[in-house]
């Protein structure tokens, strides 16, 4: 059980402890960031009330342990919200999971799971329902859900999995016990890379680093554009420490707000603040080895020695502010010209 995810251990322990002794609660929040297999660690839970083979620990060989995860759910971006007004079952008709709908978990999607947790298993031991993004209920949904927490059946088990966790309704979260999940470390995830994907030794150590302890974005990072995209971001910062160029920087705030990097800012806006700190890393320093971008440490470690840690803890706080005004629809053109000129001193 949980033997084919890596990283938070202590969890599995105690999680496989809890289903031998037959006090799992009925009521979980699976907390942490994102891509660090709250997921996974709900499907496999799952399992175990399902599998026909043991009555603890899921064999994860037998036709019920196979058919938990097989779902067909639609895009959310792409498909009309109907859809996502009830609950999700795959193959497994004892394993439900909603879905949010463009950011939103619907309140009718909770009024359905609340109908659907009231049945009895039709296979397993247990009904196992999934609230997946769980900290995008809005208050309706979050009201209709608490009547389900307060009155649970008994074989009905509800796992809310949610990366912001303090965003539910304190009342949710008093009557789930929460499970917190760290981040993978980066040796686990580099390992995996190559053992399992196989990746490029190089390749792996550079997106296990990037992926902040996140297994599921270290896959879906493609290396090479990441490498790209690093280069105009390092291109920044050079030009800010070193000649203080403003039309260099206001080109390159140009080539950022392009619209055919549309999609891409936000991760831009990451890259960058990775290079800043990890140069904040070296000005203080700490080791290269702390820092996410080791692959370029003979070329941060000039920059760091040309600068002072107080300007860099100041470009931080204002990709901060750029960051927060992209969530009330800002100019970003115009947010990401005075960043970058502002970066110039």
């Amino acid at each position: 059980m949980f033997d084919p995810i890596i990283g938070n251990d202590q969890l599995k322990q105690d999680l496989r402890r809890l289903r031998r002794e037959r006090r799992v609660p009925n009521s979980i929040l699976f907390a942490g960031p994102e891509g660090v297999g709250k997921r996974l660690f709900a499907m496999e839970l799952a399992r175990s009330f399902v599998c026909r083979i043991s009555k603890d620990l899921p064999c994860g060989e037998c036709s019920a342990c196979l058919r938990v995860d097989r779902f067909v759910i639609p895009d959310p971006e792409k498909e009309n919200r109907p859809q996502f007004e009830r609950v999700f079952f795959g193959e497994h008709l004892d394993v439900g999971i909603v879905i949010p709908y463009k950011r939103f978990v619907l309140v009718d999607a909770i009024r359905d799971l609340e109908f659907q947790a009231h049945f009895r298993p039709r296979e397993g031991d247990a009904r196992v329902f999934i609230i997946d993004n769980a900290d995008q209920m809005n208050d309706a949904a979050s009201n209709a859900l608490l009547k389900t927490l307060e009155e649970p059946a008994d074989t009905s088990y509800l796992i809310l999995i949610a990366s912001r966790p303090d965003s539910l309704l304190s009342t949710i979260r008093s009557r789930c016990q929460t499970f917190r999940f760290t981040p993978v470390s980066a040796r686990e995830i580099e390992h995996f890379l190559v053992t399992k994907h196989a990746f490029d030794r190089t390749e792996a150590s550079l997106a296990a680093r990037i992926s902040r302890g996140s297994v599921g974005r270290s896959l879906a990072i493609d290396v090479t554009r990441f490498r790209d995209r690093r280069e105009r971001m390092l291109a920044v910062v050079s030009n800010a420490i070193e000649t203080g160029d403003r039309a260099a920087l206001l080109r390159l705030a140009e080539e950022a707000n392009d619209v055919r990097n549309k999609e891409h800012f936000e991760e831009e806006l990451e890259i960058l603040e990775t290079l800043i700190h990890d140069i904040w890393t070296i000005c203080v320093n700490g080791p290269v080895e702390m820092t996410i971008n080791i692959d370029l440490g003979p070329r941060l470690e000039p920059l760091a020695e040309a600068v002072d840690a107080g300007r860099l803890a100041k470009w931080l706080g204002s990709i901060q502010t750029l960051r927060d005004g992209l969530a009330v629809n800002i100019n970003r053109k115009v947010a990401t010209d005075a960043l970058f000129v502002g970066m110039a001193g």
